[in-house]
C-alpha cells in the first residue's frame, strides 16, 4: 500500500479515493469510510484537524478490515501534494501504528538540505578542477 495524490496517479488502476470529493474526471473506486467530512475538512488548525479525523473517522473502523477491503497493493488518493498536510498520511500513520505496516508516499523522497561541511569540501573539490 502506498499514498498519492489525485493529479499524479488518479489513472492508476490500483487507485483508490478516500477523498470527500474527487475530481469530476476521475472515474477510479471510491473508499467512503475513510473520508472526512467537511466539518473536518474546513479545520485549518493541523492538530485540531488530526485528533477529529482520528476521533469521529479512524476510531470507528477496524484497521485489519480497512485494509483488507482496499487491498495490499491500494494506493489511496486525496488531493494534496506529498508535504503538504492531509488525511491520507494520517490513514498511513494510522495504519502503521495499528498493524505495523510501512505506507509511504508513492515516489517521493523528502527534500534534505545538503550538509553544510560536505558542500563545502565538495565545492574545493570542484574549483580544483578549474585551478581556482
Amino acid at each position: 500500500m502506498r499514498t498519492s495524490y489525485f493529479a499524479k496517479s488518479a489513472k492508476d488502476p490500483l487507485a483508490i479515493s478516500i477523498a470527500k470529493s474527487a475530481p469530476k474526471w476521475y472515474s477510479g473506486r471510491h473508499y467512503p469510510a475513510l473520508a472526512p467530512g467537511w466539518a473536518i475538512i474546513k479545520i485549518k488548525n493541523p492538530s485540531e484537524y488530526e485528533y477529529r479525523y482520528r476521533r469521529e473517522i479512524l476510531d470507528r473502523l477496524n484497521p485489519q478490515r480497512v485494509f483488507d477491503e482496499l487491498g495490499e497493493n491500494a494506493i489511496l488518493l486525496c488531493w494534496e501534494k506529498p508535504g503538504e498536510f492531509c488525511h491520507r498520511r494520517i490513514v498511513a500513520a494510522w495504519l502503521s501504528e495499528k498493524l505495523g505496516i510501512e505506507i509511504p508516499e508513492l515516489n517521493y523522497a523528502p527534500v534534505q538540505e545538503p550538509d553544510p561541511e560536505y558542500a563545502e569540501e565538495e565545492l574545493d573539490e570542484q574549483l580544483c578542477l578549474f585551478n581556482l
